[in-house]
């Protein structure tokens, strides 16, 4: 893989030799986070290549996984893909794949992988650096970052938003034609699929029809969904967290006019999913891909995705110095590994005339 000499590209290198620079003789930082250069590194005299099926966007995560090699002592290949997409080949694929560990933008595609057994069990020590609710209950998977469901709203057409508390808040006559969402993205596949787990198909129908009938405002995106709500054309809309915490230091906090809003309730409004990865079962460089994990986890990864994806980190003690995060809430209380329904979810969305 040819390195990006780009600005990120040097903030993890700087990272990294901050951290070689604290190790001690047993390959520990002082903050006791393990060295990506020491720890689980395969042989550098290796012929193995670690492959790798990437669900994340290559902008996002591509100057960070250009630190692979350094830290694992491998060639890596990276391929990029939707998660989705990557999940349903590598369950085609089986025994066959040449993948060895699996990025995924969601948790259900890991759950699907992960259901089927197609996940190989991560080691306890790898587990613990997060907290429960962002990994596998049987270790197949470990979350690498974090990111909730938010209500961006304009503040001058619905200031009753920053007091809402569900969902069904929304189902109101006079939001009629003034609600966005983004009917073709896998972060409202999500959100309908949570709905679906949390509320059964007959609730999660109910209300996606009485939200339909309410005429929301169809885009290609979160970002555009931001735009309207920003841009006064419609009043509330359905994102991610991170798209408007990018948005605020881009154009200045001054020139953004919409506001978000957790709903931090045990509500499918407040769902809190995570990026995360797994290694393949059978992977014939399952040492280098035990070792990609751990880098993934180290406080300099961690502070790549708080810093630059806007994304919560899940490994205790690490901030962003870039976004001022909200405290992230519990949120909806669910099995990450039920979001694997996919299917079930588009065909639901077919029905109600949300697609």
């Amino acid at each position: 893989m040819t390195p990006r000499l780009t600005p990120v590209r040097a903030l993890v290198v700087a990272g990294l030799a901050a951290a070689l620079a604290g190790c001690t003789s047993t390959g520990a930082t002082d903050s006791g986070t393990a060295s990506p250069e020491t720890a689980g590194a395969a042989d550098p005299g290796s012929e193995t290549t670690l492959t790798v099926y990437s669900g994340r966007n290559e902008n996002l995560v591509a100057p960070l996984l250009d630190e692979l090699e350094a830290a694992v002592g491998t060639s890596v290949e990276v391929r990029y893909a939707g998660s989705s997409e990557l999940s349903a080949q590598l369950l085609e694929e089986g025994d066959r794949t040449d993948a060895d560990l699996f990025l995924s933008q969601d948790a259900g595609a890991l759950g699907a992988l992960a259901n089927a057994g197609r996940l190989t069990e991560l080691p306890t020590d790898l587990l613990d650096r997060v907290q429960p609710r962002f990994r596998d209950a049987e270790g197949h998977w470990v979350a690498t970052s974090a990111r909730a469901r938010v209500l961006a709203f304009d503040p001058a057409q619905a200031p009753e938003v920053a007091e809402m508390t569900s969902i069904d808040d929304l189902l109101d006559e006079r939001y009629r034609g003034l609600i966005g969402y983004a009917p073709t993205n896998a972060s409202f596949h999500t959100f309908v699929t949570a709905l679906r787990v949390d509320r059964g198909e007959d609730g999660a129908r109910e209300w996606l029809e009485a939200f339909a009938a309410l005429d929301p405002q169809a885009y290609e995106g979160n970002n555009p969904v931001l735009d309207a709500v920003d841009g006064g054309q419609v009043a509330i809309g359905l994102i991610n967290h991170y798209y408007w915490y990018a948005r605020v230091p881009e154009e200045g906090a001054d020139a953004v006019d919409a506001r978000i809003h957790f709903l931090g309730a045990d509500d499918p409004g407040a769902l809190v999913n995570v990026a995360g990865v797994g290694v393949l079962a059978g992977s014939d460089a399952e040492e280098s891909a035990l070792a990609a994990v751990e880098f993934l986890l180290t406080d300099e990864a961690q502070q790549y995705f708080a810093d630059t994806t806007a994304e919560y980190p899940v490994v205790d003690g690490v901030a962003s110095t870039t976004h001022d995060l909200a405290p992230l809430a519990d949120g909806l209380a669910i099995d990450l590994n039920s979001l694997d329904s996919l299917g079930e979810t588009l065909a639901l969305l077919d029905e109600v005339g949300l697609t």
